[in-house]
């Protein structure tokens, strides 16, 4: 692998992994119309680090999210209130802990990818059906737009709400789809609020990503790790790591402005050219 090309999926993996046009469906058509090697296959431990540069921008963007739902578990567990505090400590501790809830229970259907991932692999090879779930894509996108504001968060947002968006999420691993676009969409129509929906969608992210990584990671081990390589992979994770901060913050800001949208003419669009590229393919 050349540093060139380490960059260039740094910058796509980055890009693609979090607005919403499917990074999964982008790798794909890049690989079988232009000929990028299977990273998968051939790097896996650079497949690794590029999960774990998707997690490091997650986290970024929402530490302080991340960091009360840590404090709320140790709260939880120590029992060490503060006599004037403990009433304020107690309501911040319950609704995190109910966040927390939220997630495990939206995490739930991901078990289901033990058992059919080698199937879901095979579509990976098929530019017409990448094309097809981009045209899917692109109809979330327009409708999301369209839906009414939401009036739920983490304070009394439904457990069934949450379920059916996990659920939506485990779907969304067909190449294609954009795990991003159709959970926030999902969100919203589970009565989320915007703001809700969209971190909810990125902090759902984080099992996905470092369930992906250790896979990789134990395919990286079995195949070796090509040493000589790996100031290229981490210079292709690092990209990714600051493209993926940028990437996050502006679907923050195109979701909550009703603006998704707007992307769904950019996935129609690569949609149809796939279809038509797969004939010639």
């Amino acid at each position: 692998m050349s540093l060139i090309l380490a960059v260039f999926l740094g910058l796509l993996r980055g890009l693609t992994e979090f607005l919403p046009v499917s990074g999964s469906g982008h790798l794909a058509l890049a690989q079988n119309i232009f000929g990028i090697e299977n990273i998968k296959a051939n790097h896996p431990f650079f497949d690794m680090l590029l999960y774990i540069g998707a997690l490091i921008s997650v986290s970024i963007v929402f530490r302080k999210d991340i960091r009360q739902i840590l404090k709320a578990v140790v709260r939880l567990f120590s029992k060490r209130y503060g006599k004037s505090r403990e009433q304020e400590d107690e309501a911040d501790t319950y609704f995190s802990i109910r966040l927390l809830l939220l997630l495990a229970v939206a995490a739930l259907p991901l078990l289901i990818l033990i058992f059919v991932k080698d199937h879901i692999a095979i579509l990976y090879g098929s530019t017409a059906f990448t094309g097809f779930a981009l045209i899917v894509t692109g109809g979330l996108l327009y409708i999301g737009d369209r839906l009414l504001e939401g009036r739920r968060n983490e304070r009394n947002a439904k457990l069934s709400g949450a379920f059916a968006v996990g659920l939506v999420q485990a779907v969304s691993v067909f190449p294609g789809l954009s795990r991003t676009g159709s959970t926030i969409t999902s969100g919203i129509l589970c009565d989320f609020d915007r703001s809700f929906a969209v971190k909810f969608s990125f902090l759902i992210s984080i099992p996905v990503l470092l369930g992906a990584g250790i896979y990789s990671l134990v395919d990286a081990i079995e195949l070796g790790i090509n040493w000589r390589l790996v100031p290229i992979y981490m210079v292709g994770m690092a990209v990714e790591v600051l493209i993926g901060i940028v990437a996050i913050r502006i679907v923050r800001y195109l979701a909550t402005h009703c603006r998704l949208g707007n992307i769904s003419y950019y996935c129609w669009a690569i949609g149809i050219i796939s279809i038509g590229l797969s004939f010639f393919i």
